[in-house]
Order: C-alpha cells, then sequence, then structure tokens
C-alpha cells in the first residue's frame, strides 16, 4: 500500500489537533485552566528556573525580553511572562487556546501578541527576533521536529535560550497500564511513523489528538542540526515512592515521562576578510 505525502500526513495532524485542542480547551481539561491568582501574585517565582534540581535556566530578570510562548496557548505561560515584565508573543494552533490568553490578558490588563498558526511554519514573524523562546510539551502533535527546530532557529537571535519539553520517546512506546508483575512494556517501535493508536484519557495521553512518537536523534539533534547548542537536559522528576502501580507517579519510577532541553542558538560566524593583493 503506498504511503501517503509527507504533507498530507503533516496536514491532516494539524487539521486533527487544532479541533482536539479546541474540544479540551472548551472541557476545561488541565492543560487549558488559566493561571490563577496565586501565580500573578509572583510571576517569575511561578515560571520557576527551569532546571533540573532548581538550577536556574531562565534569566532572574525577564523585563524587556522578547519572549516567544510556542504552543502554548491556554491562559498560563504567556501571561505570565508577560507579567514578570517580558514583551510576550504566543503562537498556538487552536483558536479557543489563544482565546483562554485573550481572557486573561484583558482580565489582568496584560498585553500579549496572540498568533494563531503551527509551530512548524512561523513565517509570520520576523527572523532574529527572539531573545527567548518557551516551548512546552507539544511536538508529539507533528510527524516531522526538525521544520519546527529550523523555525525556532530563524526566529531567534544568536545566543538566545530555547526552552522546550517533550514526551519521552520511551515512554509513548510503552504501555500505559503495568503487566502482570508491575512492569512496563514497550509495545511501539521507536521507527513507528503513524500517529499512535488512542488510549484512555491519563496524564500521559491528551484525548482526541494525534501523537508521534520522536525519538532522542529526531529531538537533540534536530536542535543540534537546526543550529542549537544543547546545554542542558533534564527529566522532570514525577516518581512518587509507594504509588499506586498504575497510577501516573508509579510509572513515572519505571519510564520518566518528559524530556527538558535547554538550549541555545548558535551565533552567527564572522564574515572572513578576504585579502586581494
Amino acid at each position: 500500500m503506498r504511503e501517503p505525502p509527507r504533507e498530507a500526513v503533516r496536514s491532516a495532524a494539524i487539521d486533527h489537533n487544532r479541533r482536539a485542542w479546541d474540544l479540551l480547551a472548551g472541557d476545561g481539561v488541565p492543560l487549558a485552566r488559566p493561571a490563577g491568582d496565586k501565580a500573578f501574585a509572583d510571576p517569575r517565582g511561578w515560571l520557576g528556573g527551569g532546571g533540573p534540581r532548581g538550577r536556574s535556566w531562565l534569566p532572574d530578570r525577564l523585563d524587556g525580553l522578547e519572549v516567544l510562548c510556542l504552543a502554548a496557548g491556554g491562559g498560563k505561560h504567556g501571561p505570565l511572562y508577560a507579567a514578570a515584565g517580558a514583551r510576550v508573543t504566543v503562537v498556538d494552533l487552536a483558536p479557543a487556546m489563544l482565546e483562554l490568553d485573550r481572557a486573561v490578558a484583558r482580565e489582568r490588563r496584560i498585553d500579549l501578541d496572540l498568533v494563531q498558526g503551527s509551530m512548524d511554519d512561523l513565517g509570520m514573524l520576523a527572523a532574529g527576533r527572539f531573545d527567548l523562546v518557551i516551548h512546552p510539551v507539544s511536538t508529539c502533535y507533528l510527524p516531522d521536529v526538525e521544520t519546527v527546530f529550523r523555525e525556532v532557529a530563524r526566529v531567534i537571535k544568536g545566543g538566545g535560550l530555547y526552552v522546550s519539553q517533550h514526551k519521552s520517546p520511551a515512554s509513548l512506546q510503552a504501555s500505559p497500564l503495568p503487566a502482570a508483575g508491575g512492569r512496563y512494556e514497550l509495545r511501539m517501535p521507536l521507527s513507528h511513523a503513524e500517529p499512535l493508536p488512542a488510549e484512555p484519557p491519563s496524564r500521559l495521553r491528551e484525548p482526541g489528538t494525534q501523537e508521534f512518537i520522536h525519538s532522542l536523534t529526531a529531538l537533540l539533534g534536530g536542535m543540534c542540526r537546526a543550529g542549537f547548542v544543547v546545554e542542558d537536559v533534564c527529566e522532570p522528576e514525577h516518581a512518587q515512592a509507594g504509588a499506586a502501580p498504575g497510577s501516573f507517579a508509579h510509572r513515572a519510577a519505571f519510564l520518566p515521562p518528559y524530556l527538558r532541553v535547554l538550549a541555545r542558538r548558535r551565533a552567527a560566524a564572522p564574515a572572513q576578510r578576504v585579502l586581494v593583493e
């Protein structure tokens, strides 16, 4: 059977996930719940440092920085970075997720630039514009991430920081529930290129979405090939001693669900002077 063209697979995933996230936003799932008063009382504190064990990946002060919150609608990231002093642009695929940002900005009297679009097509944004790109978990919703990283590399300044989080490939390969003996089994090959089979709603999978596995070669190597230097990597700790088998915290002890990456855009090499005798 002939495989569909790559662009057809991409377009289908974008259309599917746009509709799915509009529905999820309407249902008020945890990822579509705006930040509350406690977060806005100390926005920089809520944003944290990003790195492992409290190590800071973010600048101490965000005042005046141009920040892109990529695939980050939902009323949290963009409004909080803006409340902490940054000039923020939010790009998200789903209109309903952007509407949550718009409502929070109106309520909190925060300035945000809200743009509907896919994370792998940032042609509406000027090259070299951003000091910092914040990219929550979302690369799993596209079949190809190389273009995403090339687009981020284009819009970020030389030396700019790119902080992103991704679903771990091994976690997406594995069963959501343990087999006999309490162990989790790898069920999908890393090379699986089709959307993953649907699973019951959980913290591991967003219901109704199409998700794709991306290898570490695609994620970390893709950033390097796009022009980034990976400076740090961590797997956020979600395991808890004594957690019930099958729970999110129990599974995290075997399969960390996320990978968080700090990367820096390589500065352009200075032009070489040519001496003509």
